[in-house]
């Protein structure tokens, strides 16, 4: 059951900036409303009010619209005609295909002096003898009736025999009340009845049945039978149909519910690159992979749908593998050799659609190879610059320890005897210390700390 909230109203009142206090019209059709409520606090100023498709069984909890001038309830389950005298500026009223079958109960828009036009088509009280005269009869401000102007001839002809008129649709009235009592008795008969013997149906053990439930599940079975089965026109057996309808909606959107697939493994986690072909039954019926040796370059023929947008593509293209998204769905393939990425290119066939990528080798592509092993007698194997380059050897610095290495000398030092902060000085041949030499003019004064 669907009610009638404040959201519901704002989110229907988008063009009058969301605010409900002011508004002047509303629509609130196929929403599977069931009852009409609140709309009369929260908006006064309503004019227009749109309710048509529901399930509404009942006016009520409109009489306060003072200015409400169309009010639109068809295709609802509305039985009589009430609550409406205090909407004072009335002006058109749609009941079409509802189940009015008191007709009396027009007059209750006695009071609403403005009301012109009046809708009751594919009501019950339409079928009743004599049923435009006493409409026209019983409310003399309605211009149109059921979409036909009112003549000032029809009308004094109406008020002609007005109150034989009267008796018999009074007649008429009760006798369909009678009936249609009578009908919601079999009715509810009835349906206890195939209660009844679906569970007998389903506990039954003979040949015919088993042979006719192999042929035909159970839900067919129970669907067809509902909709075969002949039931009159009620508010009850339109109801009934509306919950039948939302419980198998409700069941099928329960049925496609999918569990949430993990991500698909595209490059596993020692780095490896996998060949994932997912839109294979869907979008991509095959593809051919192909070296020209001449242009040097890869070339990749991915058959797409020849009307398929290219904005539903995606390609990337990296050095040793290339993946093409086609409409969410993954293609990624490894290539042969190593290709320049910022050189490809993707286009599309003119003439069958498929998508076509160019991708140029690189220069001197990295192919994997065993690396030199050394020789026996414990010495490296020399080998050219391409060789070392192919085999990926890395080349050592060898060092002769026959010799001891002067690790002081290795750079040679230039000792000088000027300056007054020179200290010591190093004899290039022995590596000893020389002695301190002061320069001319050097005073040596005690009171005065070492520089070192």
């Amino acid at each position: 059951m669907v009610y009638i909230t404040e959201d519901l109203i704002r989110r229907r009142a988008e063009h009058n900036e969301c605010e409900i206090f002011s508004l002047e019209e509303v629509s609130l059709h196929q929403q599977d409303i069931e009852r009409i409520e609140h709309i009369e606090r929260w908006c006064r100023d309503l004019k227009i009010l749109y309710l048509q498709n529901n399930l509404i069984p009942r006016i009520e909890n409109v009489g306060r619209l003072k200015k409400l001038e169309y009010l639109n309830l068809a295709l609802n389950n509305i039985l009589v005609i009430e609550n409406l005298e205090g909407c004072e500026n009335l002006q058109k009223l749609d009941l079409t295909v509802n189940f009015v079958g008191r007709l009396s109960s027009v007059e209750t828009l006695k009071q609403n002096i403005h009301l012109s036009q009046l809708f009751l088509v594919g009501n019950p009280c339409t079928l009743f003898e004599g049923y435009r005269k006493y409409v026209v009869a019983t409310l003399p401000q309605l211009k149109c009736l059921d979409g036909t102007e009112i003549t000032r001839s029809e009308v004094i002809a109406a008020n002609q025999g007005l109150e034989e008129l009267k008796r018999r649709v009074m007649e008429q009235e009760d006798q369909y009340l009678r009936k249609n009592a009578q009908q919601k008795e079999e009715e509810e008969s009835n349906r206890k009845q195939a209660a009844d013997r679906a569970g007998s149906r389903d506990g039954a053990s003979d040949s015919e049945e088993k042979q006719e439930e192999a042929t035909e599940s159970d839900e067919e079975r129970r669907e067809k039978e509902f909709w075969h089965t002949p039931c009159p026109f009620t508010p009850e057996s339109r109801l009934e149909a509306h919950r039948h309808l939302e419980a198998k909606r409700m069941a099928k959107e329960k049925g496609n519910q999918r569990k949430v697939k993990p991500p698909r493994t595209l490059i596993t986690a020692d780095g490896r690159v996998l060949n994932v072909n997912e839109p294979k039954y869907d979008d991509i019926l095959d593809f051919s992979l192909t070296e020209d040796d001449n242009n040097k370059r890869i070339v990749l023929d991915l058959a797409v749908y020849r009307h398929m947008d290219t904005s539903l593509m995606d390609v990337d293209v990296q050095p040793t593998y290339v993946k093409v998204s086609v409409k969410g769905k993954i293609f990624q393939l490894v290539l042969p050799a190593e290709v320049k990425p910022d050189s490809s290119t993707a286009q599309r066939s003119q003439t069958t659609g498929h998508l076509l990528l160019h991708m140029p080798r690189a220069q001197g592509e990295i192919k994997a190879t065993k690396a030199a092993r050394p020789s026996k007698d414990g010495r490296h194997l020399h080998c050219s610059l391409s060789d070392k380059r192919k085999h990926a050897v890395p080349e050592r610095l060898e060092v002769d320890a026959s010799g001891t290495v002067d690790i002081a000398n290795i750079v040679t030092r230039h000792h000088t005897i000027e300056g007054p902060l020179e200290a010591s000085l190093w004899n290039p041949t022995t590596a000893t210390p020389l002695k301190h030499v002061p320069s001319e003019g050097f005073v040596d004064d005690p009171d005065v700390p070492p520089l070192i």
